[in-house]
């Protein structure tokens, strides 16, 4: 194995596939990233057994990136993307001597590292099935973004650990909860799917994902197994285990009807939110008390050994009836976080049932917070 290579393409090939490396993993193969050298590209693949990860860089006759020698080795991960990532030089040569030894040198730099058969690396199946899921990569961001927050870091339950993606013909309905509160985004896909979905995919591993993906809106082809998932954009492959058992049904949860509906501006309510919790006691559960008094909205919070702190802004009602509620301040913050929009609704049903948050300009997205007995 014998190549050079722009530094700037090997090192964000590199930082791709880094990403399924575990410091913890105790297979010490999978701390490595597989080099697989043919005569027209170089494929390299990392793996912690829970997500895996390849990328291909193709030599298409440039000076950015020549070929001399085929091969295949491990390279220990951590190593190879420190050295890469700080020589200075635009051009890297890696070559394979006595097949285990690997040469990384430039003009003024030498390396020397001590590489793994490839045959020890365990055996990947990166299958593509032949119905594949279409979908652009600003919407598949946006619904992991405005989603995975809301979603358990309890193992004790690891359904909820995940994001719930169920596809119903050109539908898709993505829910995530931690039994506490729920994000909910649906989409209509561009196209008709023959079959339905029902899964859950680990929320940590589709964050993952998003970091690979550009500011681009090339489409991401979602390819569905029993106990896996295929992600393909651009020259990357990610594959990432599902979760075994059956998400609870969250639909449930929304309320139906509404005693009240509170219009603000979302920044401003953000930011009184914001304030209001200083002083809460829980870090935690930041508990602040809403309520409502003619076209006022009040926020309180208060602390036996800090203080207290009122804030109010002003608001639009759909009727008269007023409500007093108290919820999780950073719950609250990070759902209306979700929103990309100008205006939120607040939809108040009653003292202890949830509360709804929606926007008028984006019907997508549904975010729901439940309320604390503070008494």
């Amino acid at each position: 194995m014998k190549l050079t290579i722009k530094k700037e393409l090997l090192l964000d090939a590199l930082n791709k596939v880094s990403k399924a490396i575990s410091t913890k993993n105790l297979i010490p193969v999978l701390a490595g990233i597989r080099f697989d050298v043919t005569k027209k590209k170089l494929t390299l693949t990392a793996s912690d057994n829970d997500i895996t990860i390849e990328t291909t860089i193709l030599a298409n006759d440039t000076e950015d990136f020549t070929i001399e020698k085929e091969g295949s080795i491990i390279i220990q991960g951590k190593y190879i993307l420190d050295i890469v990532k700080k020589l200075p030089d635009k051009y890297i040569n890696i070559e394979l001597i006595d097949e285990l030894k690997i040469l990384i040198y430039t003009e003024n730099s030498e390396f020397n590292l001590n590489g793994i058969n490839e045959n020890e690396y365990p055996s990947i199946n990166l299958e593509e099935s032949k119905k594949k899921v279409m979908i652009s990569n600003q919407t598949f961001r946006d619904i992991v973004m405005q989603t995975s927050f809301a979603s358990s870091n309890e193992e004790t339950k690891p359904v909820l650990t995940g994001i719930n993606f169920n596809i119903v013909g050109n539908i898709l309905e993505c829910n995530s909860t931690d039994s506490y509160r729920l994000a909910r985004k649906v989409i209509k896909l561009d196209n008709n799917n023959e079959e339905n979905y029902n899964i859950v995919i680990p929320s940590h591993n589709l964050e993952e994902f998003c970091k690979i993906l550009n500011d681009d809106n090339d489409d991401i082809e979602i390819h569905i197994f029993n106990n896996k998932i295929l992600f393909k954009y651009q020259n990357v492959k990610f594959q990432s285990r599902l979760i075994n058992g059956t998400y609870p049904n969250t639909s449930n949860l929304m309320p139906t009807d509404s005693l009240l509906i509170v219009s603000a501006k979302l920044d401003d309510l953000y930011s009184v939110i914001d304030r209001a919790s200083i002083l809460t006691s829980d870090r935690e559960k930041n508990i602040v008390t809403l309520e409502t008094m003619d076209n006022t909205l009040i926020l309180k919070s208060s602390s036996a050994e800090i203080g207290r702190v009122e804030e109010k802004m002003q608001i639009v009602k759909n009727n008269s009836e007023n409500i007093k509620i108290s919820f999780s301040a950073k719950y609250m913050m990070e759902a209306l976080k979700s929103f990309k929009t100008d205006n939120i609704d607040l939809y108040f049903v009653g003292e202890i049932k949830p509360i709804l948050i929606k926007s008028r300009d984006d019907e997508t997205l549904t975010q729901l917070v439940l309320p604390i007995r503070t008494y």
